[in-house]
């Protein structure tokens, strides 16, 4: 297995945690912060008053002012306590989407408060490059107290304005350019609070197969599930394929129906439709967005996984479980996807049927990245039995496989139980560990590219 990753490193949202919530605030109160980035923040405090208790408007905040020696212990309590109590609400928020997966949210919005902001503007990277408005995050951090009071207001009273994204290009392996739309640095913020809610819904929606900009869903853990599954389930033939364009086809109207399924909260829906059709600026130039979310702005990962949930996860399901006459595993990484089938046939019918489906909601296959070939532990002896050469092999997240390596690294992983490979979820837990590492290891060895994930969007968030 070798070759590099292609795949861009965006920043997961986070699933908030109560004791890393308050430690971080408290790192913020002393000048620093604690959000894997460099440098030093300003000494600053936010209001000690809660702004929006309650879902009541702002004018119960007070004015930000910068802390004294004999009021920094208490007002540094007051705001861990503040932001304690929206990891509460974040908390009853995952509870509620747990417990009952028909339910819709209602009121989402009172959850965006300015500790969340303040998160938030802190989770950001400090070098990206400014967006339209030309602001920095080290000129935002200026006056940080008056700018976020000043952000929770707008967005709620409805007054709060998305701004274009500004157009930016990588280059693709294939010499081809890659679009990329760079956030205002409000927008970001503002993007990153609002995932950091919806996670806490979609978390406990989204199923085993599903991989990418997701906390413990990564590139290694997409592999190990895969690999998994070649190796413990039946697997003959194996689709290997990509959405064209996938981002910048994702239907608006679309991706609103398949949000309220869940969110039946209207300033959320609203805010989301303002960055769908904000629009894009390039050389100065203002052109209207009528399909697709710009590919690297903070709340595009969470849209798209959402998108591809109700097309493809939910549907591809019902139709393994219903539609397939042998077994059937799926990995999904993002717009990314391998299926390995039993039967040939199931595998042509499938493919079919998921092109059709696909165009139902404005999406397509790339013809050049999609593949049917006969792979698996049993592929080469049933290739050479009917006269043929070598089994073919694919890439996935920028890694070669090859079916020679399928039985060599067989030996190296637990044995899975059918639950873990009908989830996608090949990682175990304590007592396979180390059998985990091992395979880690192999793959390393076999694929020194793998780890070399792409840097090219990171420049511009």
């Amino acid at each position: 297995m070798h070759g590099n990753s292609t795949r861009e490193n965006r920043e997961t949202l986070p699933t908030p945690d109560p004791k890393a919530g308050a430690g971080r605030l408290e790192k913020v109160m002393s000048h620093k912060s604690n959000m894997n980035v460099g440098g030093e923040s300003h000494g600053r405090v936010v209001p000690a008053k809660c702004p929006n208790k309650d879902g009541k408007p702002l004018a119960e905040g007070t004015e930000g002012r910068r802390p004294t020696k004999e009021n920094t212990e208490q007002t540094t309590a007051s705001q861990i306590q503040c932001w304690g109590n929206a990891l509460s609400g974040l908390r009853r928020v995952r509870e509620a989407a747990k417990k009952d997966k028909r339910l819709q949210f209602t009121a989402l919005l009172h959850h965006v408060t300015i500790p969340l902001l303040l998160d938030s503007f802190y989770a950001l990277k400090r070098e990206a490059a400014p967006g339209v408005d030309g602001v920095t995050w080290k000129d935002y951090e200026t006056d940080l107290d008056r700018r976020l009071e000043d952000l929770h207001r707008r967005v709620h009273q409805g007054t709060y304005r998305a701004q274009p994204s500004k157009r930016a290009y990588i280059a693709k392996e294939d010499g081809r350019q890659r679009p990329l739309g760079i956030a205002a640095l409000e927008d970001k913020v503002v993007q990153h609070a609002v995932g950091t809610i919806l996670n806490q819904i979609y978390e406990e929606d989204f199923l085993g197969f599903s991989y990418g900009f997701r906390r413990g869903r990564s590139q290694h853990d997409a592999l190990d599930a895969l690999w998994m599954g070649l190796m413990r389930k039946k697997v003959n033939w194996v689709l290997d394929a990509d959405v064209r364009d996938f981002f910048g086809s994702i239907s608006h109207e679309w991706m609103v129906k398949f949000l309220q399924h869940r969110i039946a909260d209207r300033r959320i829906l609203r805010l989301i439709k303002k960055w769908l059709r904000a629009g894009v600026s390039e050389d100065g130039e203002w052109s209207r967005t009528e399909i697709g979310t710009p590919q690297g702005s903070v709340i595009s990962p969470l849209l798209g996984n959402a998108y591809l949930h109700y097309v493809f996860d939910l549907w591809v399901q019902h139709w393994r479980k219903h539609r397939a006459t042998g077994e059937v595993i799926v990995v999904r990484y993002a717009d990314d996807s391998v299926l390995g089938f039993q039967h040939r046939a199931d595998a042509e019918r499938f493919l079919q049927e998921w092109k059709e489906r696909l165009q139902k909601f404005g999406l397509e296959l790339h013809p050049d990245k999609t593949r049917l070939i006969e792979f698996g532990r049993f592929a080469a002896t049933s290739r050479k039995k009917h006269g043929e050469g070598k089994p073919e092999t694919f890439n996935f997240l920028g890694t070669s496989l090859e079916e020679r390596q399928v039985p060599c690294a067989a030996q190296e992983y637990p044995k899975a139980t059918p639950c873990q490979v009908e989830t996608g979820e090949g990682r175990a837990q304590d007592t396979h560990a180390s059998a985990a590492s091992g395979c880690r290891e192999m793959v390393e060895k076999r694929g020194p590219g793998l780890l070399q994930l792409s840097r090219g969007t990171r420049q511009f968030r």
